[in-house]
C-alpha cells in the first residue's frame, strides 16, 4: 500500500500557538529545527552545554541557552536532538522527572524510543518528526523557501491531537513543503540502521576498500586505484541521486552499463544478501542496539580502536595526498 504523504494544506501551525518548544541540543539537526521553528512564528528555547561550540553558536543565532532541566521545565514540546548514545543518560538525568501530562516528546530518530531506553511517563505523547537530510540542508532549504521531506510517526498511547501537533511541527521546520511520509517508530529505526550498515556507510566503505586493495595487490599504482574506486564514486552517486539507477546507466558509457549488468551480481551475491538478512535480524531483535548501548557504557573502547585503525588505512593516506591536487574540492581532514 502506498505511503500516506502530508503537505502544507494538511498542517496547521496555529496548533503550536501559545506552546513553548524546547530543543535539547544545538548540533546538526538542533540548529536547523530551532531557527526554522522560530522563523515560522513558534516560541523556541534551546538547551546546550556552556563552553561548547554549539552553545556559542546558539548565542550567535540569538538564543539564550538553558540547561536541559530548565528547558524541559519550561517546554510544552521537548525535542531531543542529541547523539543516540547519550540520549538515554540525558533523559534519565534531566528530562524524565520534569515531564508532565500533556507534554509532547519529539524525536528525529527512533532508536532510544524503539529500543526501550526512555521510560516515558503516562500522559506524555511521543512523536517522531525525522527530516530525511542533514541539518544544514533542512536549514538551507527552509531559507530558500523549500523543504526537506520528513517522516512522521506516533508512539502507541499518543493523544488524539498528537498527529496534528507533529504535522504542525513538521510544517514549522519546512517538511510539509516537500512532503511528510507516515511511518512507525519501528520502521524508521530499523530501516535507518539497515541502510547505514548495509549500504550507505558499512557496505560502501567495505566495497571501496576491497576494490582499492584488490587493484594495489595486483600491482597497479595506489593513485590509480584511488581514482577508480574512491574519487569517481561521487560522479556515479550524483547521477543516481538525480534520476535513479536508470539515469545513471543512461549517462555512463555502454561499456560501463554492460559491466554493471553482468558483473555487479557477481559482487553482491546470494551470500551477500543472506548476510544482509542476518544484519537486519540483528537490528530487529535488538542485538545491535544492545551491543551499541553496552559499548558506550564501557566508554567505547572497541569503537575508538576501530576508528583509529580505519583512519590509518592506506586508501586514506593516498586520498589525502591526491585531494591536495584538486582545487575544486573543499577538502576536509579529520
Amino acid at each position: 500500500m502506498p505511503a500516506k504523504i502530508y503537505y502544507d494544506k494538511d498542517a496547521d501551525l496555529s496548533i503550536l500557538k501559545g506552546k513553548t518548544i524546547a530543543i535539547l541540543g544545538y548540533g546538526s539537526q538542533g540548529h536547523a529545527h530551532a531557527q526554522n521553528l522560530r522563523e515560522s512564528g513558534c516560541n523556541v528555547i534551546v538547551a546546550e552545554l556552556p563552553g561548547t561550540a554549539n552553545y556559542e553558536q546558539a548565542v550567535k543565532d540569538g538564543f539564550q541557552p538553558l540547561t536541559a532541566s530548565e528547558a524541559v521545565k519550561k517546554g510544552d514540546l521537548i525535542t531531543i536532538l542529541l547523539p543516540d548514545e547519550i540520549q538515554a543518560d540525558v533523559f534519565r538525568a534531566h528530562v524524565r522527572e520534569h515531564l508532565r501530562p500533556g507534554n509532547v516528546l519529539v524525536c528525529s530518530h527512533g532508536f532510544n524510543v524503539h529500543f526501550g531506553q526512555f521510560d516515558i511517563p503516562e500522559g506524555v505523547s511521543t512523536i517522531l518528526v525525522a527530516p530525511k537530510g542533514p541539518g544544514h540542508l533542512v536549514r538551507s532549504e527552509y531559507v530558500r523557501g523549500a523543504g526537506v521531506p520528513c517522516l512522521i510517526a506516533l508512539l502507541e498511547g499518543a493523544s488524539a491531537d498528537a498527529k496534528k501537533i507533529g504535522l504542525a511541527y513538521a510544517k514549522g521546520i519546512g517538511g510539509t513543503r516537500a512532503g511528510v511520509i507516515e511511518t512507525t517508530f519501528a520502521e524508521e529505526t530499523e530501516t535507518d540502521l539497515f541502510g547505514e550498515q548495509v549500504v550507505l556507510c558499512g557496505g560502501l566503505s567495505a566495497l571501496i576498500k576491497a576494490g582499492y586493495e584488490t587493484l594495489v595487490a595486483a600491482g597497479y599504482q595506489p593513485e590509480m586505484a584511488y581514482f577508480e574506486c574512491v574519487h569517481e564514486v561521487k560522479l556515479i552517486v550524483d547521477l543516481i541521486y538525480q534520476g535513479g539507477l536508470n539515469y545513471m546507466r543512461y549517462s555512463v558509457s555502454n561499456t560501463a552499463e554492460y559491466g554493471d549488468y553482468t558483473r555487479g551480481p557477481r559482487i553482491v551475491t546470494d551470500q551477500t544478501k543472506a548476510e544482509m538478512k542476518r544484519i537486519l535480524e540483528e537490528i530487529r531483535d535488538g542485538r545491535f542496539a544492545r551491543e551499541w548501548i553496552l559499548e558506550n557504557k564501557a566508554h567505547a573502547p572497541a569503537f575508538k580502536a576501530l576508528r583509529r585503525r580505519e583512519r590509518s588505512h592506506a586508501v586514506e593516506q593516498v586520498g589525502r595526498q591526491l585531494r591536495r591536487l584538486m582545487s575544486w574540492i573543499n577538502a576536509k581532514e579529520v
